[in-house]
């Protein structure tokens, strides 16, 4: 059986049905008619009564795409009429089909509700994007959804939640509230099916199970046409993709819509992109301040401003620490230096969140992301990524692109990239873990060819991957030198 057969492909039923009609193209295309007489004789021999088995109309509805309630039972007869007696064969098609609804399944649960989650206690600062976001969102008819947009653990959901319960005090308490989790950078299962969340909704609004229609589209109707007039305010939290969004996406006078995403949301008509940045110092001395205690934080303030520098200004890294600084008071705070520092922030949630942004990466690109971190800790341009990925400048900008995309990565300038600190500890773990020694030495001789013919150079030091001494970047030997005294002060 060709290759291009294999249902392991499939990851939704869509495409398994796909790939089934390329199975009964294979099978020299039979009819309906003669695949529902194959599946009429293999039932009658293994005994199974008369009234089971399956209408020729019922058969050929198992070739249509947009089904939510398949037949597993009769998809596995449509295949091995279409195979034969090659049980080995069937069993793959019986595999690939319990993922694929394993799949559906998992996307169909949904949490949404009509009512706003309590906002997080430790929210503070973020004062100017506030006033900008509730400014958009009361500029009258011209901006109809906010789309809020960073890395993973910048603090998206908590910004929304004070967005919006801020938007509902202006004397907006009458007007119906939607919200719901998308689950686009979920650890475990794929995003909520928006079929499913719009069933969620619709019964939220009222409606009885036996009116809520079948498919896509009208339950999408039927959800604009109940909002009308409304006013409501819809908040999706952790959006996958701009296809995941339109159909939950009001679009009538009135209503707004907050979203967040790790992901560049391009395309949605009527929305306003707001990027999320990280804090600036003062609200990440705020926030260490209370998540920690003021009696942890205000005897030394340089050290913890030390401390919120080497996070990158992270608000899920800042508060971990800060918990750990709360529960371990016998922790100095020169005890914190970089290497434990980065350790238990990666620890308590941030390692996680940056997985799961990671797993949602095309493979050449995590790729990229490790190689990354054999460079410097410092701007890179196209051509170093290039150099470091060994492959055609298309093919690194088109990762680079990727991983902006998805926040991995910071945009620093035109054509100029740079990793933030703890990205940077999360990708240098795993270049360990994913990439052969061989691979990375291949990577480090194109760098420092490629650093010789610009007329720059780069200290080495050396570093044991997989049991092997390589020679690596000054990074990971010798501290900044512009940050040493800040350093020692913090250890004394």
């Amino acid at each position: 059986m060709p290759h291009v057969l294999d249902p392991g492909k499939a990851r939704t039923m869509d495409e398994f049905i796909v790939e089934l009609r390329l199975l009964k193209a294979w099978a020299n295309n039979p009819s309906i008619t003669e695949i529902t007489r194959r599946i009429h004789r293999d039932w009658q021999h293994a005994g199974r009564p008369r009234g089971e088995w399956p209408a020729r109309s019922t058969v050929g509805n198992c070739f249509q795409v947009g089904r939510r309630r398949p037949n597993s039972d009769l998809l596995l007869a449509v295949v091995q009429a279409l195979v034969g007696a090659d049980e080995a064969v069937v069993s793959v098609w019986r595999q690939s089909l319990r993922t694929v609804l394993g799949e559906a399944e998992a996307a169909a649960r949904v949490s949404a509700y009509d009512r706003l989650p309590t906002g997080l206690p430790s929210f503070v600062g973020r004062v100017d994007l506030m006033a900008r976001a509730q400014a958009l969102l009361n500029a009258g008819e011209e901006v109809s959804a906010l789309a809020l947009e960073g890395m993973a653990g910048v603090g998206k959901t908590s910004l929304a939640l004070h967005i919006a319960h801020s938007y509902l005090a202006e004397e907006r308490t009458d007007v119906p509230v939607l919200f719901a989790n998308l689950r686009g950078s979920a650890p475990q299962g794929p995003p909520a099916d928006p079929t499913a969340v719009l069933e969620t909704f619709l019964r939220l609004l009222g409606v009885t199970g036996d009116r809520i229609p079948y498919g896509l589209d009208a339950r999408t109707a039927l959800y604009r046409q109940l909002l009308a007039e409304t006013g409501a305010l819809i908040v999706l939290d952790d959006a996958a993709s701009t296809e995941q969004l339109r159909p939950l996406l009001p679009g009538i006078r009135g209503c707004r819509t907050l979203i967040t995403g790790r992901r560049a949301l391009t395309g949605l008509r009527g929305a306003t992109r707001l990027p999320v940045p990280l804090l600036d110092p003062g609200d990440s001395l705020e926030l260490l301040r209370a998540t920690a205690g003021a009696e942890r934080v205000d005897p030394d303030i340089p050290a913890v401003q030390q401390i919120a520098d080497l996070l990158g200004h992270l608000p899920l890294a800042l508060s971990a620490i800060g918990r750990h600084m709360r529960a371990h008071p016998a922790w100095a705070l020169g005890d914190y230096y970089r290497e434990p520092l980065i350790t238990l922030a990666l620890e308590d949630g941030v390692r996680a969140a940056l997985a799961a942004s990671d797993a949602r990466l095309p493979k050449g690109t995590r790729r990229l992301l490790r190689l990354l971190t054999l460079h410097p800790p410092q701007d890179l341009d196209g051509a170093t990524a290039t150099a470091l990925l060994g492959e055609p400048s298309t093919a690194a900008e088109c990762h680079l692109a990727t991983l902006t995309a998805a926040h991995l990565i910071q945009r620093t300038a035109p054509g100029r990239f740079r990793l933030h600190p703890l990205t940077h500890a999360y990708a240098e773990e795993r270049i360990c873990i994913d990439e052969p020694a061989t691979r990375i030495r291949q990577a480090l001789g194109r760098l420092l060819e490629h650093s010789r013919s610009r007329g720059t150079s780069m200290r080495l030091g050396a570093r044991t991957i997989h049991g092997s001494r390589l020679p690596m970047p000054w990074q990971h030997t010798e501290p900044d030198e512009d940050r040493l005294p800040k350093r020692r002060a913090l250890a004394a």
